[in-house]
């Protein structure tokens, strides 16, 4: 089973059929790629990278921007037996030096574009490089196992450090429950996902799933303020939408929408962040579709939602999806295994899931850690109704959300602690209105009176991607600290910042 063989044959579809478009303000076709050309081109991609003297299973760092460069690269690694590594253009030099290091990478892949640690100690190769790949006469798919790896993600851990999420070629063919457990699609359909080519979300639901159904996926390149979106739903001819949640909300504040609005417009589906039911019905109010949620992550993808045979319980993400093994553990360590209907506990899923990560990268006993017998633990809190509905009850740990992109809050208190004005910071996501939060730095100053602000807010600029970035910041005189020195997070959403 070789996964990039998998998206671009499943449904066998037409060489000259439209696979992926790009499309620009209006929805007005900017770039396409039929069936044909897209899996020649990653062919020749997976030549030229075995070319360079990579081995199967050598990881490929990827620092390509919004271009269809993007997904050629990724899916031409698999297809060459590689293990492509996916990284947000928004990571400073700092961050990709840091995941270079840890995996191991042989080969960097960057677009002239994106930012790069100085005097990379490994092969790379810039955008000349990029058409030099893509140049090389088309091999064949590599013949790879189901359980081989296929590729590399990083996301952010509860130390604080990003940790590798290494998934198997079967990745893509484990997503199946999703297509009529959330989608509904079809080969006619034509999926709009509002996220960057390098995002997972714009992977997984954007890329790998239109595909393996012959569907056409279409991708935004363009200015992003939230009143284009309308119209680009509208222009391109979307029966399909994806994005996160905030970004429906701001669509229905900006945009002039109306029940005849895109016309073409099946439905929506959002993952990502939890969907507030307030938001959910003003969506079918204005526009008289349904807005389909999933709950997922990293390490499985998506395997909760709601959808055209899953009917919606506003502020539920739905139900397992068809074949997904998925329960509410007890959170008392002497109680029986499972959690009791309506009783709030950590949301898990079995280890014979065929779409669970291989593991994390290098880390042996945090693997360990994240399962309880046979069940992985998804970090979430959860509670299970009667009717089989489940109902999201936040983090089991302190990880934040930042518009659908988890970030600890370890991470960000290391870079801000680094400026000497600084003498204790802590960070936490603190609720501005119904389903937004703010990722927030109580920062305790050496001297409050010669305090600067935008000196600390740069450090985080330069150092920080902007999704992890601080949005407001707190001057106090202490942080709340549990008997043991631990800092007391839910304490700090109700501190007042300090009188000087």
């Amino acid at each position: 089973m070789n996964l990039a063989r998998y998206c671009l044959t499943n449904a066998e579809p037409a060489p000259d059929k439209t696979a992926l478009e790009i499309v620009g303000a209006g929805g007005g076709l900017e770039e396409a790629w039929t069936y044909g050309k897209l899996t020649s081109s990653v062919l020749s991609v997976a030549a030229g990278l075995k070319n360079t003297g990579l081995k199967a299973g050598d990881r490929v760092l990827l620092r390509i921007g919004h271009s269809v460069d993007f997904p050629l690269v990724f899916f031409g690694a698999i297809a060459g037996g590689f293990v492509p590594v996916p990284t947000s253009a928004q990571l400073a030099a700092r961050e990709t030096s840091s995941i270079l290091s840890d995996s191991g990478a042989r080969l960097l892949v960057h677009d002239g574009k994106t930012e790069i640690p100085d005097n990379v100690a490994v092969l790379s190769l810039g955008p000349q490089g990029i058409d030099f790949l893509k140049q090389y006469a088309p091999g064949t798919f590599a013949e790879t196992a189901a359980d081989d790896p296929a590729f590399l993600i990083y996301t952010s851990g509860t130390s604080g450090m990003p940790k590798g999420v290494l998934h198997a070629q079967r990745a893509a063919f484990a997503r199946r429950p999703m297509y009529q457990g959330w989608y509904g699609i079809s080969s006619s359909d034509r999926l709009l996902h509002a996220g960057a080519f390098n995002w997972t979300y714009t992977l997984g639901a954007g890329l790998m799933d239109p595909w393996a159904n012959g569907a056409t996926s279409i991708v935004y390149d363009g200015p992003r303020d939230p009143d284009i979106w309308p119209g680009v739903i509208e222009g391109s001819d979307a029966s399909l939408f994806a994005a996160v949640p905030s970004l429906y909300r701001r669509i229905l504040k900006y945009g002039k929408i109306t029940s005849d609005s895109f016309p073409s417009l099946r439905h929506g589906l959002t993952a990502g962040e939890a969907l507030p039911a307030r938001l959910y019905n003003d969506w079918k109010v204005s526009t008289g579709r349904e807005l389909y949620e999933a709950l997922g992550m990293s390490e499985i993808s998506t395997y909760l939602s709601n959808g055209p045979t899953v009917p919606v319980r506003p502020g539920s993400p739905g139900k397992p999806q068809e074949g997904r093994k998925v329960s509410i553990l007890s959170e008392t360590s002497n109680a029986s295994l499972f959690a009791e209907a309506n009783e709030p506990g950590l949301l898990a899923i079995h280890s014979s899931e065929p779409g669970l990560m291989l593991g994390y990268w290098n880390a042996p006993e945090e693997t360990e850690a994240a399962f309880r017998g046979e069940w992985f633990l998804t970090g979430d809190r959860a509670r299970r109704d009667e009717d089989g509905y489940f109902w999201y009850e936040g983090r089991a740990d302190d990880l934040m959300n930042a518009f659908g992109y988890r970030v600890a809050p370890e991470e960000v208190e290391r870079v801000l602690a680094t400026d000497p004005q600084v003498s204790e910071v802590a960070v936490t996501a603190v609720s501005v209105r119904d389903g937004v939060s703010l990722i927030t730095a109580f920062v305790v100053p050496r001297d409050a009176d010669t305090f600067d602000l935008e000196r600390l807010a740069s450090r985080a600029t330069k150092d920080l991607a902007d999704y992890k970035q601080p949005k407001s910041y707190r001057l106090v005189e202490q942080l709340p600290r549990t008997a043991s020195g631990k800092i007391r997070r839910q304490a700090l959403i109700s501190m007042k910042p300090s009188s000087s």
